[in-house]
């Protein structure tokens, strides 16, 4: 695996293409706009138009799909026919299932989930589990925010509106007690401190990825919760329950950026932990981070940016090196935490 094409050259997907040309790939970025500033070479192609990326997809191995969730699996399945590796970053958890499907049959790896959440914390959240000779919970807990927030809302969309509109309003999958279960977003909201900051976490869909399936037999609690500032969770149920815009989601979304829009100053919360018994003796491991942002390669990049677009090249990485496997589906939870670290991106995480 040599040639990486990216779809999409937003923030995330424009530096992943960095990171990935920095790494030795030979890197094509695909856009609907044209880009001439970047040190690899770009396409201007309608993503949406699939006859056109299948003919702009047809001579590399591999593709990183940095596009809004509802375009991935169209992307997937030419993927799929021209045998190349698939990569995205989504939470969709129908998307996810339908490249699961297609992996059945795969020439090449279909690895959805390689951002944050999920993504890297169910790489933390499986090392967790494994230092246990018997687990009784796994937490995983993620916020990506403004480090000055202002307003009753104390947040800025520096990601993908349409991915926070979906996990915010989709149902949330968690283990209970041994069970499977399917809660509302939104709730179960608690407390959590870091570094003396106090953030509110509450259920959102699709950051365990398929960790529940993984896990259904030996963890009975398993849940994933986004963190925000105090306040943040009852103005969201306000706007998308009591105003009904969960019925808009498009103009939702539109409605929510204009209000908060991106900011470079950003900070990304881990809190990752699991409890269990070790030789007999109950205990309880957490990961524990705030990230904030980064100079590379002589350009500030916001920590939600350099976090997501790290953990997939990473990622990425580790297929080219015979790390991690070349066909099939790939799960989070099978990724070595110390491989991972062990990359040339994924270090920033250990940094």
């Amino acid at each position: 695996m040599q040639n990486v094409a990216i779809l999409g050259l937003g923030k995330v997907g424009t530096l992943a293409g960095e990171l990935l040309h920095d790494t030795g790939f030979k890197v094509t970025g695909i856009d609907n706009r044209a880009m001439t500033d970047l040190p690899f070479e770009t396409k201007a192609v309608d993503v949406s138009d699939l006859e056109a990326l299948r003919t702009a997809l047809s001579n590399v191995d591999a593709v990183l799909s940095c596009l809004p969730y509802f375009l991935n699996i169209g992307v997937a399945q030419i993927a799929h026919d021209l045998g190349l590796h698939y990569f995205d970053l989504t939470e969709d958890v129908p998307t996810t299932k339908a490249i699961l499907k297609l992996s059945k049959t795969s020439k090449g790896l279909m690895a959805p989930q390689c951002g944050l959440a999920p993504g890297f914390v169910g790489i933390v959240g499986a090392d967790l589990i494994s230092q246990f000779d018997d687990c009784r919970s796994c937490r995983m807990r993620v916020g990506a925010l403004p480090q000055n927030p202002t307003g009753q809302m104390g947040y800025s969309f520096n990601w993908s509106p349409e991915g926070v509109v979906n996990e915010y309003l989709n149902d949330c999958e968690v283990l209970e007690n041994g069970e499977t279960k399917w809660i509302s977003p939104m709730e179960w909201v608690e407390k959590v401190v870091i570094g003396g900051i106090e953030l509110e976490a509450f259920t959102t869909s699709g950051g365990l990825g398929t960790m529940c399936e993984t896990y259904a037999e030996t963890v009975p609690n398993m849940d994933y919760k986004t963190m925000r500032y105090p306040g943040h969770v009852d103005l969201m149920n306000f706007f998308f329950h009591e105003l009904l815009m969960r019925d808009r989601r498009k103009e939702a979304g539109e409605i929510l950026v204009n209000a908060k829009p991106p900011v470079s100053d950003d900070i990304v919360y881990i809190h990752v932990s699991a409890e269990g018994t070790i030789d007999g003796r109950l205990e309880r491991r957490e990961f524990v981070r705030g990230l904030k942002p980064l100079e590379i390669a002589g350009k500030h990049r916001t920590a939600i940016a350099w976090t997501t677009a790290s953990s997939v090249v990473a990622i990425i990485e580790m297929v080219r090196d015979g790390t991690l496997p070349k066909t099939g589906f790939l799960k989070q939870e099978d990724i070595s935490l110390a491989s991972f670290l062990n990359t040339a991106n994924g270090a920033r995480y250990a940094g």
